[in-house]
């Protein structure tokens, strides 16, 4: 009897679950390979933990692993893994694989490594080996690819070669694209000419086009043009700005330290009977921490909760941090217990602030409390935490 459970054990234990004595689902797969992706910086551990999962492209959570493995790769200079593992070990070896579906997410992959000349490869690859040919979506992952790498030379190019090259009809998506590398390299003028191309094809702008050429006049401070493409979008294409579109005036006026215009904004969007949700207040009160206005920042925290936007960790995490950094412990002990209460709790340092901020303010016991809290939370650095707690009770 105990012989065979010994053979069950073996039989079913990987690297994903190594006392498991059942196998695992998919996902469940997925979800130990993700846990596991976060701490790992061994190199052939990664990819060990990949093969192991068997990842597809096909699941949402699969997608995340592939990316998750490649930042960590990419992170540890070790590109010669990545092409390893994608070419080789996937692409090459895996028949359920080589197709447009994998191979475009292959793209996007190589173009997060920054490794564009494979990305461009993988393209050709379509159709010069794998009789596959390549689509509007393959496309569209290429001039991803090339965005993310921040390479907009080589966006230009392909988007002015490649679909006649490939007899490929641009979509929307496409045009989104080019404009959006327009914008973030400082050249969103360029985008007329791009709205005229779409026009010629009888494709017709959405919300997420004219919003690409709004964030980046705003990051020109080009504030007549932000002006024009709002008159354009309700004169010419019947549009009328969104949440989205709302909401990137509001993050593009923070980040430019306008967070008063930006409320101002939102103040207006309200009036008008619009509703905004929790990104229109995050980016509101990170504009507002950035500027030193605290008290702003907290009144617009208070504000949202009672407009039912709940805050994210994210939010959580700048207005303890900022206060912190402002010397309010008392509102950032506030404020972290009540992220704490939801599971998100901040980094190491912004805590260790916090619980030295209230010792100085004698609350040794909320200090004392904090720590417990966080401990329990996290088992990564206790050791730290141990020192700091002994040095509380001296």
């Amino acid at each position: 009897m105990a012989s065979r459970l010994r053979h069950t054990l073996r039989h079913y234990s990987t690297i994903l679950s190594p006392n498991s004595s059942t196998p695992l689902t998919s996902k469940q797969k997925t979800r130990s390979a993700l846990h596991l992706l976060k701490t790992e910086t061994n190199p052939e551990r990664i990819l060990e933990i990949c093969r192991a999962a068997s990842l597809t492209p096909d699941s949402h959570l699969d997608r995340v692993a592939f990316s998750a493995a490649v930042s960590k790769l990419s992170a540890a200079n070790r590109f010669d893994a990545i092409r390893q593992f994608l070419d080789e070990e996937l692409i090459n070896s895996r028949p359920d694989l080589r197709n447009e579906r994998f191979l475009s997410h292959a793209i996007v992959l190589y173009g997060q490594a920054n490794m564009l000349p494979h990305a461009l490869r993988t393209f050709t690859r379509m159709r010069d080996d794998l009789n596959i040919s390549p689509s509007v979506k393959s496309l569209n992952s290429l001039l991803f690819a090339a965005l993310i790498a921040k390479n907009y030379k080589e966006v230009s190019r392909i988007y002015l070669e490649f679909p006649k090259i490939y007899a490929i009809e641009p979509d929307v998506d496409t045009y989104n694209l080019v404009i959006k590398a327009f914008a973030e390299s400082g050249s969103t003028s360029s985008m007329y000419s791009v709205l005229s191309e779409m026009d010629k094809n009888s494709i017709k702008p959405n919300a997420t086009t004219l919003g690409n050429a709004i964030e980046g006049f705003y990051r020109e401070e080009k504030y007549e043009e932000v002006g024009k493409v709002l008159k354009l979008m309700e004169e010419k294409y019947g549009m009328f700005p969104n949440l989205s579109t709302y909401n990137i005036r509001i993050k593009s006026l923070c980040k430019l330290k306008r967070s008063s215009e930006a409320k101002a904004l939102l103040e207006g969007m309200i009036s008008r009977g619009r509703k905004p949700n929790s990104v229109s207040y995050s980016h509101l009160i990170h504009g507002f921490c950035r500027e030193g206005n605290l008290e702003e920042a907290k009144r617009l925290f208070g504000d949202m909760k009672k407009r039912d936007c709940m805050p994210d960790g994210v939010c959580y995490f700048t207005l303890v941090h900022f206060l912190c950094e402002s010397g309010d412990f008392e509102s950032a002990l506030e404020i972290s217990k009540e992220s704490m209460a939801k599971g998100w709790v901040p980094n190491f340092t912004t805590m260790k602030k916090l619980v030295n901020g209230l010792v100085g303010v004698s609350k040794i016991d909320d200090a004392k409390e904090i720590i417990k809290q966080t401990k329990e939370k996290f088992t990564t650095n206790t050791d730290r935490w141990d020192e700091i707690e002994a040095g509380l009770s001296q």
